[in-house]
């Protein structure tokens, strides 16, 4: 197996290829795949007199142009900087100071110890800050747990059609385009099941294979709904060539981010199209586009949700129609009947709706 040149990463002859190329095309930027050290990027730029990037750097600057909320500019910016901080090069080592002082450089400092400096002030800065967002998002998580509804995340591959198809289940009107990481911040909607029944259906960020180490924890909080949903379900786009590949993807992440993903409903979006690959057995073949297979997604939805659901009994005064009332809306009772210590109800429920019931009746 070759190694890659420490120099530039590539050998002498595929560089001279590449510089021919890029003269060809007139290309102004070349973008490797694979991460580059700074001082590969510096020679490469020198040989080729273009701006090189790698995947990460690309990926890090379509996140902060697809940036619109608050949260998800402090995430972005902050990826960024822990990017940056090992890459910072010695270019400006001929500005050393002596000059002290609160704030200023220490004696000798150079000048890239001033920018690892700031940078680092930065960060910590932006760590602060997304700490009160997380804060926020916490307590809006708690209001959601408080909802006795189940909770089914959307995950996927970017452009695999998530947030087309949370329009199409819930009738909401999310942006979609045909473009990577067209939504990077997590939207809730309610969901009503074949069986009336309703469940929270979140919409995340879309993942990408070599994600940047720099987003999965800037993002953590974002993705986090996704680790504690009762349901995950993973979106793929079936006429994709690269669809296992795809799929490994999005899994890696998950297993990074210790999401427990046994009980995964993989759906298998854009059948539509041409050269969509059946759905294998235990998944649903749906299209966002046309609405074709979302009843199937439904059921199964429910099906996956009722695997957890918890068979209650009460006992009520026969004054009580406000708890008889909830249970009625949120479960589906299985027996009713009255006798001598007053309402007793059977009901079947997720767990959410039962342990709101237990706090309800004071157990």
């Amino acid at each position: 197996m070759k190694r890659a040149k420490p120099s530039t990463r590539i050998g002498r002859g595929k560089v001279e290829e590449l510089k021919q190329l890029t003269l060809e095309t007139c290309a102004e930027t070349v973008i490797f795949d694979d991460p580059l050290t700074p001082a590969q990027r510096r020679n490469l730029e020198a040989t080729l007199d273009l701006k090189i990037i790698d995947r990460s750097q690309l990926i890090l600057d379509i996140f902060a142009r697809r940036a619109q909320t608050r949260a998800g500019k402090l995430q972005v910016e902050l990826a960024q900087l822990v990017y940056l901080l090992p890459r910072l090069t010695r270019q400006w080592t001929h500005l050393s100071r002596i000059r002290g002082g609160v704030g200023m450089r220490g004696p000798g400092e150079t000048q890239l110890e001033s920018d690892r400096r700031q940078v680092r002030d930065k960060i910590a800065t932006l760590k602060k800050r997304l700490a009160n967002v997380d804060r926020t998002r916490q307590l809006n998580r708690q209001e959601r747990e408080a909802v006795p509804f189940p909770t089914v995340a959307l995950v996927g591959y970017t452009n695999a059609g998530k947030s087309s198809l949370m329009n199409r289940l819930t009738g909401s009107d999310l942006y979609v385009a045909d473009q990577l990481f067209a939504t990077l911040d997590s939207t809730v909607r309610s969901l009503m099941l074949p069986e009336k029944t309703e469940a929270m259906l979140v919409d995340t960020v879309g993942f990408v294979a070599k994600l940047p180490h720099e987003l999965i924890e800037a993002f953590k909080g974002t993705l986090e709904q996704a680790i504690d949903s009762d349901l995950i379900m993973h979106v793929v786009d079936s006429a994709h060539e690269e669809l296992d590949g795809r799929i490994d993807a999005v899994n890696a992440v998950l297993d990074e981010l210790g999401a427990h993903r046994q009980d995964a409903l993989i759906v298998y979006n854009k059948m539509d199209l041409p050269g969509a690959k059946p759905a294998p057995p235990g998944c649903v073949a749906v299209s966002a586009h046309t609405g074709e297979g979302t009843d199937d997604l439904l059921r199964a939805i429910e099906e996956r949700l009722s695997r957890h659901d918890e068979k209650v009994a009460v006992t009520l005064n026969l004054e009580d129609g406000r708890t008889r009332a909830w249970l009625y809306e949120n479960g589906r009772v299985l027996e009713e009947s009255e006798d001598d210590d007053g309402l007793r109800i059977v009901a079947m429920m997720n767990g959410r709706a039962a342990g709101r019931l237990r706090r309800m009746l004071g157990e």
